[in-house]
């Protein structure tokens, strides 16, 4: 079973914001894949689905950011997977938007999502995908850029990552990391 989290913010509210990149991500590999139907379980939004005989299962945490990683944990142990199983798709400010990268481990770049993982994971070695959002201009407030959506340009290179983000994360369970990165990074 492999396990591929988005993370996100629920909520109206928070839909289609740059923090939400994990979540489009994964909505948009639930469409490229066919699956509409969702379970509340441990927390989190989840989708059981295949991906070339594989058995997949897509996940979006329903508390907030910071502690996304509680209903991973509980996912993974439902469904007796380890952090080597999981792939996180999350948003990331260092990126340029319509870009992303990918990775195994590695340092949590200040980002509350990832922290709540690494906490309750008790490890880093998981792997990432992480979608370019770009810095906030001028003297915007990260907290202000992160939780407000794209807009015109900026709104093609956000779909653009999130699609890449889905395409990659289906590349990795094919090819593996090495390829991956090569294909994308």
């Amino acid at each position: 079973m492999h396990i591929i989290c988005g993370l996100g913010n629920p909520g109206e509210e928070y839909e289609h914001t740059r923090h939400n990149a994990g979540f489009d991500s994964v909505d948009a590999l639930a469409e490229e894949l066919r699956v509409n139907y969702w379970k509340n379980e441990c927390g989190a939004l989840t989708a059981k689905t295949t991906y070339k005989g594989e058995d997949l299962l897509l996940v979006k945490p329903q508390g907030f950011m910071n502690t996304s990683g509680g209903p991973l944990k509980k996912v993974c142990q439902a469904y007796s997977a380890t952090a080597d199983d999981v792939i996180v798709i999350h948003d990331e400010l260092d990126i340029d938007p319509g870009t992303i990268r990918v990775k195994h481990g590695g340092g949590l770049a200040g980002h509350n999502g990832l922290k709540s993982i690494a906490d309750k994971l008790q490890t880093k070695d998981w792997t990432r995908i992480r979608v370019g959002i770009g810095r906030p201009p001028g003297r915007m407030s990260v907290v202000d850029w992160v939780l407000g959506r794209p807009k015109k340009d900026g709104w093609d290179d956000f779909v653009q990552g999130t699609h890449l983000a889905s395409e990659a994360a289906l590349f990795y369970l094919e090819s593996g990391l090495e390829k991956t990165q090569q294909r994308f990074n």
